[in-house]
């Protein structure tokens, strides 16, 4: 019998003993030697990631309570991103390995709007916020003389800088002076400094030797099997792949888990809808509005807030553990998919389904990316800080700093190679029934053979004369003797 699919840690599309098995074990697995692995250690496809900044247009009104703050987004900066993974090892006979991705940038003008050494931006000044915000607790006469010493060194909430300096690093005034006290602070500031040629620390992933649903499943990261930044142990655990593969036969009421090191968590997708991406057709998954949804619309996300009589509402996740205290809102772009609160509190902000969602496009016979796009933005949260004048005039506003979207479409070379394999794949599951219409066609040809033959065939009756042989003869032949060839022979 044949088993489509059951026994895919032997073969995806046939039985063991079936001799058209295309997608054998090996072909679907992390090892050496098979199809998937070369792409999934040397990314082939350009990787794009693209970085829109909110500049704002009226910093000085904000901060004395007159308006809103007016933002205008700016971008997009393009960079191409290679990301090989390096000490590539395998570990418990095959069955996991370990790698690192290692991650590098390369600007590229012509995708571009401009240049981020002459353009810049106003935004929120995030090395003075975070210190305000770590130091915010040591009680009013510390923060007092904190904000004074700030205030002697001309440092406001706001800052203007260009877009390299704001991606890449500058030295903070700021930072400098209290390197001064603190030693081990870094005076230099960047939301991208020192990611440049870095990675995301060592994962080990399940090859699918095994179990061809553990495909590309994340075994640890940085040598454990969980995290330590949240309160409870489904928050803490670490699910899924890294996005950059899943196991074959994918089906639409699947749960994907996807880990993010950025996030600091696992986020998960639904099946959105059926796409095709260069005549490959595919499944799009997407994050669903529960993902970031606040505690009291989605019990699984409890442990997140650290702090529960301060919990944000839908839509936003403080990720301060994981960024060294400095109090950074991760969402998806424009508030999408958060509470309309968020939105309604900045001018400039108008979220768009298509623009600003997060998906994947799967093959689901192969679980391969045929095209992504993950979107995320990075807001600062600013509140009111007693023994901080400059921030008196403030409600607690989550404010948008700057949002990226990291991008890959499959390439023409490695489309036609997965439509041919698709092709093979078809033809080898629909082999049995060609099998089967073929036998009734012969059968049926044989039987219209032997009706016509035995139409055909020539009738032939044969004619026997018998001579009648009277009573009186054989009367004779007892009284008188022997007849020889009906010639009565008389005895002599």
């Amino acid at each position: 019998m044949f088993d489509w699919g059951l026994r895919l840690n032997r073969c995806v599309c046939c039985d063991v003993n079936y001799p058209c098995c295309v997608l054998c074990v090996q072909e679907i697995t992390l090892t050496e030697g098979s199809k998937v692995f070369a792409s999934w250690k040397n990314p082939p496809p350009p990787v794009y990631i693209q970085f829109f900044f909110f500049n704002v247009t009226n910093p000085e009104e904000f901060l004395k309570g007159e308006a809103k703050p007016r933002l205008t987004e700016m971008g997009p900066y393009t960079f191409r991103q290679y990301r090989p993974k390096r000490n590539v090892t395998f570990v418990d006979n095959e069955t996991k390995v370990s790698a690192y991705t290692v991650k590098s940038f390369v600007f590229l003008p012509e995708k571009s709007v401009g240049d981020p050494k002459v353009d810049v931006v106003t935004t929120v000044n995030i090395p003075a916020v975070a210190v305000i915000n770590r130091i915010k607790g040591l009680g009013f006469w510390v923060s007092s003389g904190i904000s004074m010493y700030m205030g002697s060194i001309g440092t406001t909430l706001f800052m203007t800088h260009t877009v390299e300096e704001m991606l890449w690093g500058f030295k903070d005034p700021l930072l400098t002076r209290l390197k001064t006290i603190k030693p081990d602070t870094d005076e230099y500031f960047g939301l991208m400094i020192n990611k440049n040629g870095s990675n995301d620390g060592e994962f080990v992933y399940h090859t699918g030797a095994q179990n061809y649903m553990d495909f590309g499943r994340i075994f640890t990261w940085n040598g454990e099997k969980k995290l330590s930044f949240w309160r409870t142990n489904q928050s803490n655990m670490i699910n899924g792949s890294d996005g950059s593969g899943f196991h074959a036969l994918l089906s639409k009421e699947e749960r994907l888990n996807v880990f993010s090191p950025d996030l600091c968590r696992s986020i998960h997708m639904r099946f959105e809808k059926e796409v095709e991406v260069k005549g490959i057709p595919a499944y799009r998954f997407t994050p669903p509005r529960a993902v970031f949804a606040s505690a009291k619309n989605n019990p699984e996300n409890e442990g997140f807030c650290l702090t529960p009589n301060k919990c944000l509402d839908d839509g936003v996740m403080d990720v301060s553990v994981c960024r060294k205290g400095a109090p950074v809102v991760v969402s998806f772009p424009h508030f999408h998919l958060g509470a309309e609160k968020y939105a309604k509190a900045i001018d400039g902000i108008s979220p768009v389904h298509e623009r600003h969602q997060t998906f994947l496009d799967l093959n689901p016979t192969m679980g391969v990316p045929v095209r992504a796009m993950k979107r995320a933005q990075i807001n600062i949260h600013l509140e009111r800080v007693t023994g901080f004048p400059l921030t008196r005039n403030l409600n607690s506003t989550i404010f948008p700093i700057l949002f990226l979207n990291e991008s890959v479409v499959i390439d023409d070379v490695s489309a036609a190679r997965i439509q041919k394999l698709l092709l093979i794949v078809t033809l080898v599951s629909y082999f049995p029934l060609l099998i089967v219409a073929l036998g009734v066609i012969l059968l049926l040809v044989c039987i219209i053979l032997v009706i016509r033959f035995n139409q055909n065939k020539p009738s032939a009756k044969k004619d026997t004369s018998y001579a009648p042989v009277s009573d009186k003869a054989d009367d004779q032949d007892e009284k008188n003797g022997t007849y020889i060839g009906l010639t009565p022979v008389d005895k002599s």
